[in-house]
């Protein structure tokens, strides 16, 4: 069974969104809120399999949109970096369509977007992508995908979403979060001083301890 046919079954809407076990004010840290995976994750890996998505192999060009770096960290509750973690990210290109044959939007693809990214947490839990700022999608707010796998667990999934966007606030999955927490999954997409990566985010990670589980792909 390939890595991509075992997620689609083992892939799940990831931890609880809340710490039961103390209010918000006395938690020291808070887990990231989980969210639906979507119907878009890739049927099959992409020929590229790295943390590059601007980039496709065997072609000279790059990627639509505006080039930014994610990067950030996988911690637990108490600040400790989890190391050597694998983490996926996918979302569509800069004309609104991803990169899957369900996606039946009326748009061209955009063939130099690899439009799915994967890479490993490093001794300091820190993980990084080369993408493009999302844009919205039909229906969506722009969002990035991210999964994270920890060993023995099932994987935890959720939505990146832009800081400031305003399109946030007519988002039927982002105000389903509820407010206190909606700040936990926005990233503030910033001038960056980069040749190629005109933008740069900072996006954390606080996950529970693994726990087994099953994944059913959900929508949007």
């Amino acid at each position: 069974m390939s890595h991509h046919s075992g997620l689609r079954r083992r892939l799940v809407l990831g931890g609880s969104a809340t710490l039961l076990s103390a209010p918000l004010a006395a938690a020291q840290r808070v887990l990231t809120p989980s969210q639906m995976p979507g119907p878009f994750y890739p049927v099959t890996p992409p020929l590229h399999k790295d943390n590059d998505l601007t980039r496709v192999e065997g072609r000279s060009g790059r990627a639509a949109g505006q080039i930014a770096d994610l990067s950030g960290r996988v911690l637990d509750l108490d600040g400790r970096p989890l190391a050597g973690l694998r983490v996926e990210i996918w979302q569509c290109d800069a004309n609104g369509r991803y990169r899957h044959p369900r996606d039946r939007a009326d748009v061209e693809e955009d063939p130099d977007f690899q439009g799915f990214g994967h890479t490993l947490t490093d001794a300091d839990g820190r993980y990084r992508f080369r993408t493009i700022r999302p844009v919205p999608y039909p229906g969506r707010t722009p969002h990035i995908h991210a999964a994270v796998f920890q060993e023995g667990g099932r994987p935890f999934v959720t939505q990146i979403y832009v800081a400031g966007e305003p399109l946030n606030q007519r988002d039927g999955l982002f105000m389903r979060v509820p407010e206190a927490l909606r700040p936990l999954l926005l990233a503030d997409f910033v001038a960056a001083d980069d040749p190629v990566a005109t933008l740069a985010a900072e996006f954390d990670f606080v996950l529970a301890p693994a726990l087994a589980g099953l994944f059913e792909a959900s929508t949007a």
